[in-house]
C-alpha cells in the first residue's frame, strides 16, 4: 500500500534527507521519500500492518523534526 500525506513545518532539506533515510529503515517500509520542496511524504508499507508502520513514522519524523506534522 502506498500514501502521500502532507508535511507542514518541515524546515530544511538536510531534515528531509535524514527523514527519509530513518523511515526506510523501519521494518515493514518498502519505500519512503520525502520531498522538502513539495512539502510530501510518501509510504509504501505492508497494508496489513500499515496504521502500526505510520505510527512508527509519526514518532521517527518528531525525532529528527520535532515542528514538522504529518497531516493524516
Amino acid at each position: 500500500m502506498k500514501k502521500v500525506y502532507k508535511l507542514e513545518d518541515l524546515d530544511c532539506a538536510n531534515c528531509a534527507a535524514k527523514m527519509e533515510r530513518a523511515i526506510n529503515k523501519i521494518e515493514g517500509v518498502n519505500a519512503a521519500s520525502v520531498s522538502f520542496m513539495a512539502q510530501r511524504l510518501s509510504v509504501e508499507a505492508d497494508e496489513t500492518r500499515f496504521d502500526e508502520i505510520m505510527d512508527k513514522v509519526v514518532k521517527t519524523c518528531k525525532k529528527v523534526e520535532p515542528d514538522c506534522r504529518i497531516v493524516r
